[in-house]
C-alpha cells in the first residue's frame, strides 16, 4: 500500500468510543488508506457539543470531520474516505463488484450487526428470536466465505481485504465478548470453518492486529450495557 499522506491543509479528526466496533471500521479504512488523522474520544453519557453539532440527527458516533466538515454513519464515512482519497480503493473498481460489495455490508449491518446487538440487550424470547436471526445470517456468509479459494482469503480479492472485510471485522473480538457475556454461541468452528479461517487471517494482518481491544476490558463494558439494558426494562 502506498502512504498516501493527507496534504498539510488538510484536517482529518475522529470521534469515536474506544469499544465501539464501527468507529473501529472507519480507524481500519484511515489507516488502510495512510491517512493521517486526530482521534477524539467522546463519553456518550456526556455527549460533547462538537459531537452534537456534527451529528444532530443520530448523535452518535462514529462521525468523520474533514476540514470541518462532518459525515456521520458508519458506512457513509467509509464510502466517504474511498471517494476522497482514491489511492488504495476499499471498494471494487467494476460496477458490479461495487455493487455486491455494498449488498453484502448492508447485510452485514442488517441482518447480522443489529441483530447481534439486540441478542446482547435483550433476554428470553426476544433474545432467542434474535440469536436464530444471526444464526442464518452467519450461515449465508459462511456461503459467501467458501468461494475464498486459493490467494484469495479476503473479500477484497487477492490485493488484500476491501469493504466488505473492513465491515465484517466486528467478528474479530466484539462477537466473542458478546456471545459471552449475553450467554449464546454465533460463531461455531465446525460449522462455520471458512469464516472462522477469515477471522483467523483478519486478525492477523499488521494493520488489523494493532488495533484489535483487549477481550477482558471489552467484558467488562458489555457488561456493563447488558445490565443497564435489562434493567432499564425490569423498570417499565
Amino acid at each position: 500500500m502506498t502512504s498516501g499522506a493527507v496534504l498539510q491543509e488538510e484536517q482529518v479528526k475522529l470521534l469515536g468510543s474506544w469499544y465501539s466496533p464501527f468507529v473501529k471500521r472507519v480507524e481500519w479504512a484511515l489507516k488502510f488508506k495512510g491517512i493521517e488523522y486526530e482521534y477524539v474520544e467522546e463519553d456518550l453519557i456526556n455527549k460533547s457539543s462538537l459531537l452534537l453539532t456534527s451529528n444532530p440527527v443520530y448523535k452518535k458516533v462514529p462521525v468523520l470531520l474533514h476540514n470541518g466538515n462532518p459525515i456521520a454513519q458508519t458506512l457513509v464515512i467509509i464510502e466517504y474516505i474511498d471517494e476522497t482519497w482514491k489511492h488504495n480503493p476499499i471498494l471494487p473498481q467494476d460496477p458490479h463488484e461495487r455493487a455486491k460489495a455494498r449488498f453484502w455490508a448492508d447485510f452485514i449491518e442488517v441482518k447480522l450487526t443489529d441483530v447481534v446487538r439486540t441478542a446482547l440487550i435483550t433476554q428470553g424470547e426476544q433474545q432467542e428470536k434474535a440469536v436464530k436471526e444471526a444464526k442464518e445470517a452467519m450461515e449465508v456468509l459462511e456461503g459467501e466465505a467458501a468461494k475464498l479459494k486459493g490467494e484469495r482469503v479476503f473479500f477484497g480479492g487477492n490485493n488484500g481485504i476491501g469493504y466488505v472485510d473492513i465491515v465484517l471485522g466486528l467478528m474479530c473480538g466484539w462477537v466473542e465478548v458478546i456471545e459471552e457475556v449475553g450467554g449464546f454461541k454465533l460463531l461455531d468452528p465446525q460449522k462455520q470453518p471458512h469464516i472462522h479461517k477469515w477471522v483467523a487471517n483478519f486478525v492477523e494482518l499488521p494493520l488489523i492486529k494493532p488495533t484489535l481491544l483487549p477481550k477482558e476490558k471489552l467484558m467488562i463494558h458489555f457488561q456493563m450495557i447488558r445490565q443497564a439494558c435489562l434493567a432499564l426494562v425490569a423498570r417499565k
